[in-house]
């Protein structure tokens, strides 16, 4: 029973990053049709800003000896202000090109936002001590689980509900689902389209500081590549969870965490280090099943 908590929390812990992963970029793709691969240097970002510039192995901590209370909101105003100006400075004059084009754009700003951070900070990963005293572990029937682990589940839920909230009870929010179902009505019944894409945006640049904290502090290192093994998985759970649709890439987040950690643990000692072959297999197989995503929104239409 302790082994299957065990396993049950990580799996939860590992998939939770991923589905916040996954609907920052399922936000923007359901109100612009844009995959915004620069998503997962918003996270490195967010890290590295709680630096002083150095070249030093060992980083300086700038804000992060601020307590919890004015360090959480201060790096997620700053995801969500780099997210807001990456779309004021690039993507609004891109609205009328096609998903290719936008696509590529994003490419480039995450290779401009890498850039400065390696003009600042050079490449050499940094040991950071964020928080340390959340590594230890609590007991829960028997099993022991890093209390930052139980956190990261908590704070996802917490997010999911809260965002839930946001969608469903807001004039912000109704305006983001009517954009996503068709965003063309959605203006000519008077959605200010600046409004709901600077939203969308903010609400993505959130998502992405609150993974880059989590990181933080479970790895204890800040990395200019940080967020690009997040994203390429996220991206994948939005693929497979039906590009657009918020529960989707919710749920396949997920479950790719939750299978990652499964297919580790019962995989044979051999086998893995071959364990994303296999994950990525099921992912082939998914796709040949449902080509569009298993929770594929009905309207998928081009937008903006």
């Amino acid at each position: 029973m302790t082994a299957v908590l065990q396993i049950l929390f990580d799996a939860l812990a590992v998939g939770s990053i991923y589905a916040l992963g996954a609907l920052g970029i399922a936000l923007i793709f359901g109100v612009m049709r844009l995959v915004n691969f620069a998503h997962g240097d918003y996270i490195a970002f967010c890290v590295f800003a709680m630096l002083v510039p150095s070249t030093d192995v060992v980083a300086i901590v700038l804000i992060g000896k601020l307590p919890a209370i004015l360090l959480i909101p201060i790096i997620l105003l700053i995801g969500a202000v780099i997210s807001v100006l990456s779309e004021m400075l690039v993507f609004r004059h891109l609205r009328n090109a096609n998903p290719a084009t936008m696509m590529i754009c994003s490419f480039a700003l995450g290779f401009v936002i890498q850039h400065v951070l390696l003009m600042f900070y050079s490449s050499r990963p940094k040991a950071i001590n964020l928080w340390s005293n959340l590594s230890l572990p609590v007991e829960i029937f028997g099993a022991r689980i890093p209390l930052l682990q139980l956190l990261t589940i908590i704070i996802t839920f917490v997010i999911l509900v809260a965002l839930m909230w946001f969608l469903k009870r807001t004039r912000y929010g109704l305006e983001m689902r009517a954009a996503a179902e068709d965003f063309t009505m959605a203006r000519m019944l008077g959605v200010r389209a600046n409004r709901v894409i600077m939203t969308a945006f903010a609400v993505s640049g959130l998502l992405a500081a609150s993974i880059g904290l989590i990181l933080a502090t479970q790895t204890g290192v800040a990395d200019i590549r940080m967020g690009m093994p997040i994203m390429l998985v996220a991206f994948v759970a939005t693929v497979i969870g039906g590009l657009g649709s918020l529960p989707g890439a919710v749920i396949c987040g997920l479950l790719i965490g939750a299978a990652s950690v499964l297919l580790q643990v019962f995989l044979p000692l051999d086998a893995r280090p071959f364990r994303d072959a296999f994950l990525y297999s099921a992912v082939i197989l998914c796709l040949l099943w449902r080509p569009d995503g298993i929770f594929a929104p009905r309207s998928a239409k081009q937008r903006v």
